[in-house]
């Protein structure tokens, strides 16, 4: 009985002495623990930021100038679409100051006042209705010749600065056209220069260049010919609604003589 006993002794130290050894490692694990993720998160942080200079610089200055004019044509895209969407305006374009101060005027026979009002509150409708008051002496036929005229002028003069939302959505697509070719050419150079495992990562980061040009213009060229179809199709409405206007206003006009003094 004595050797049974002191010969089951000897296993139960060797668990204890084991036990106590995955204890430590344990703990030693859990201190190092936090030294490793610190790296890891460094390690990462290198990485990407050594990523994002790869798809902008691609190995070529070529490539960079195209970056910038991917970030100039999307900055200049958001001014124009603000500033017309401040300059497309029904109280832009046609003031409800002009088509009340020139309805009282005219139901007055004042046509000077009509003019000043006209004079005074610079718009679309207003340069139009100044020309309509111009050659009414010709007579009404005349007048509405030249409201159309006007009209056709003052829609140039508002299209080509709506226009410059769809240069912006032309240019963006093709500087992403052209950094997908200059990434491919950077790809089979690499792929001619490098050997063994090197092509494989020359060729991904060439192709991925190439892509983040082409998607990145793509996202600037959308919306800019979005902004662009809706805002001439809001000027194009607001130009008709103006001649309109101008001609319901001096139809008061057509069998009146002009007396000048």
């Amino acid at each position: 009985m004595i050797i049974l006993k002191s010969n089951g002794a000897i296993p139960m130290k060797k668990t204890v002495t084991m036990l106590l050894f995955l204890a430590c490692c344990l703990a030693f694990a859990q201190d190092a623990n936090p030294e490793a993720a610190e790296a890891a998160a460094e390690t990462v942080e290198q990485s990407s930021g050594s990523a994002l200079w790869n798809v902008l610089y691609g190995g070529s200055i070529v490539n960079l100038i195209i970056w910038l004019g991917l970030f100039a044509t999307s900055f200049t895209t958001i001014i124009f679409a603000v500033n017309a969407f401040f300059l497309v305006k029904e109280d832009k374009l046609m003031p409800n100051a002009v088509i009340t101060g020139v309805q009282d005027a005219l139901s007055k026979g004042d046509l000077d006042a009509a003019v000043n009002t006209c004079d005074s509150n610079p718009s679309t409708l207003s340069s139009i209705l100044r020309t309509a008051f111009n050659n009414i002496e010709d007579g009404y036929d005349v007048v509405q010749q030249a409201v159309s005229s006007a009209t056709d002028l003052e829609s140039e003069k508002l299209m080509q600065k709506v226009n410059r939302l769809n240069v912006c959505g032309q240019i963006a697509p093709m500087l992403g056209l052209m950094g997908t070719v200059t990434g491919m050419v950077s790809a089979f150079a690499g792929l001619a220069t490098t050997t063994g495992a090197a092509k494989s990562k020359v060729l991904a980061q060439s192709i991925s260049t190439a892509l983040w040009t082409t998607c990145v213009g793509l996202l600037i060229s959308v919306p800019a010919l979005l902004f662009y179809t809706y805002f001439k199709n809001n000027a194009t409405r607001l130009l008709l609604e103006s001649e309109a206007k101008v001609l319901d206003l001096i139809k008061v006009l057509r069998n009146v003589e002009v007396e000048s003094e």
